[in-house]
């Protein structure tokens, strides 16, 4: 609390697709929310990306975010399975002004991915995680040099410190999987931060 206090608020929009999801989804928690929803931002206005990717829609709080930061002719190209959910998110990103800026895709991650013929500036991990390894490998080649990749939920309620090796769960095996394997590429410099779940911050050489 004390630092979401500190931090500056998030938009009426993002407020208001805040409460909704926690009012009428299923699993709420898998929502950004306010702190890192500001963190993500700051990224993106740092960046000023002309090109985002994101991987795992949800109700599109993050992809509003992430977008706040876009280049004045820039896009972000978010994917999801969950055709269900694609209204909500459509709906917030309109309300929110970035209806024109965000463009979404219902599907299988690793197909689409294959399809994009682009280049990115930055990208956010944040779908099934056995397989965030998968989606690493697909997307390096398409970061550009000095890019960023993000991935949440690395440190996974803390299993990943906690766990007893032979009784962890698939979820938690295949994040210290992908943990370790960002940890040995030489291709990139990576930090991982305590925000909320745990944030995997990497960036390309």
């Amino acid at each position: 609390m004390y630092c979401e206090s500190h931090t500056s608020a998030e938009s009426d929009e993002l407020n208001a697709l805040n409460r909704e999801t926690h009012a009428k989804i299923l699993m709420p928690r898998m929502l950004s929310g306010h702190l890192q929803g500001r963190f993500l931002a700051m990224i993106s206005h740092m960046l000023k990306p002309k090109r985002i990717l994101e991987i795992g829609t949800f109700t599109g709080y993050s992809a509003i975010c992430l977008a706040e930061g876009l280049a004045s002719d820039g896009e972000l190209i978010t994917i999801d399975n969950n055709e269900e959910l694609r209204t909500i998110a459509h709906n917030y990103a309109k309300k929110a002004g970035f209806e024109n800026k965000i463009r979404f895709i219902t599907g299988n991650a690793s197909n689409e991915i294959e399809k994009l013929d682009a280049a990115f500036d930055l990208v956010f991990i944040d779908a099934d995680k056995s397989n965030y390894a998968l989606y690493f490998d697909m997307v390096i080649d398409k970061v550009k040099q000095g890019g960023i990749i993000i991935a949440d939920n690395v440190l996974w309620s803390g299993k990943v410190v906690a766990h007893q090796s032979e009784k962890t769960d698939k979820d938690t095996a295949a994040l210290m999987a992908f943990n370790r394997q960002v940890q040995l590429d030489n291709r990139v410099e990576n930090v991982l931060l305590p925000i909320r779940d745990g944030l995997m911050m990497i960036r390309k050489l």
